[in-house]
């Protein structure tokens, strides 16, 4: 398969699926249609308020929509842990878990109460140790597992010696390390399933430049002459020659969840403009992601740091 549309998308009646940061923007998107092709979608999100208006703006277009909030979030690894054991508590496999909610290019180093740094802890850590907490769900639903990457990867570097920028921050390296790590945990997930025969389906997709809160709120806002520019200029003019909506930034991220005979260790996204915007395909893996001996320090690093295996 070549692209992928909505149509595409298979029957998911009775499927259970999780998408974390789905109030909003591509996650909001995944929901939607995974809900639509007859998905139970459970949004993952810090906020109450606005994944119950999230799902009150699918059930008005969607009445029999299947949806549920439950409260994660993802810099905090009590809310990891808790939001765990609630499903496992459950009991019921899970079958499509989509790792989506992100934070971009904080301005200024900030850590979590876990003592992570914050891009590092939300982008990452939480959804390596989200993955780990529930894998015994995830093999019972043999599940296809995303990974939201992003075309920032090909210029993210893994610092084994200093993950959390302690050194000297930088927004954007931090950004792109975070993401990277998400690739390279895809990558690494399928390696270790194949040898733990797991019967997981681990992936990874990215967006492209989708025009989401993400990018609204993002660095490009966050003073008044940046502003001015972005609502006069760059938005209006320019932002839609490489970018496309949310809708369409969620297509790879669909094509990656649910398209039939998805091997292991695929990477999805748009496939025009330097992956950017248009349809979705299989996207480009920067070499530095392939990296085994890279990758394996990250996972072993990532477990020292969340205190979370992968014990099956």
């Amino acid at each position: 398969m070549t692209s992928f549309t909505p149509s595409d998308i298979p029957d998911q009646t009775g499927k259970l699926a999780i998408v974390t940061g789905a109030n909003s923007g591509t996650g909001f998107e995944t929901a939607r249609a995974l809900a639509a092709r007859g998905a139970e979608v459970i949004l993952a999100t810090r906020s109450a308020d606005r994944a119950e208006a999230a799902i009150g703006a699918i059930r008005r277009a969607q009445p029999q929509a299947r949806l549920r909030f439950e409260p994660l979030d993802l810099a905090s690894q009590a809310s990891v842990a808790a939001f765990a054991d609630r499903l496992l508590a459950e009991g019921r496999p899970i079958d499509i878990l989509v790792n989506n909610a992100g934070v971009m290019a904080l301005p200024q180093r900030t850590v979590t109460a876990d003592g992570f740094e914050t891009q590092l802890a939300t982008n990452y850590l939480g959804h390596f140790a989200l993955t780990a907490r529930l894998l015994p769900l995830l093999r019972r639903g043999r599940a296809r597992v995303v990974q939201l990457s992003s075309i920032v990867h090909r210029h993210g570097r893994i610092q084994l010696d200093d993950l959390q920028f302690e050194a000297a921050y930088r927004p954007w390296p931090a950004y792109a390390q975070s993401k990277l790590a998400m690739l390279m945990f895809g990558l690494e997930l399928d390696r270790r399933n194949r040898a733990n025969s797991w019967g997981l389906t681990s992936v990874a997709a990215h967006p492209g430049y989708a025009r989401t809160g993400l990018i609204a709120s993002g660095p490009m806002s966050r003073s008044a002459v940046a502003r001015m520019v972005l609502r006069f200029l760059y938005r209006p003019l320019l932002e839609p020659l490489f970018s496309h909506s949310a809708a369409a930034g969620a297509l790879p991220i669909l094509m990656a969840a649910t398209a039939p005979d998805v091997a292991g260790g695929t990477y999805f996204g748009p496939r025009d403009m330097r992956e950017m915007k248009g349809p979705a395909g299989v996207g480009k893996i920067a070499n530095r992601a392939l990296d085994t001996e890279v990758a394996s320090g990250l996972w072993e690093a990532s477990e020292t740091l969340t205190g979370v295996r992968f014990d099956a």
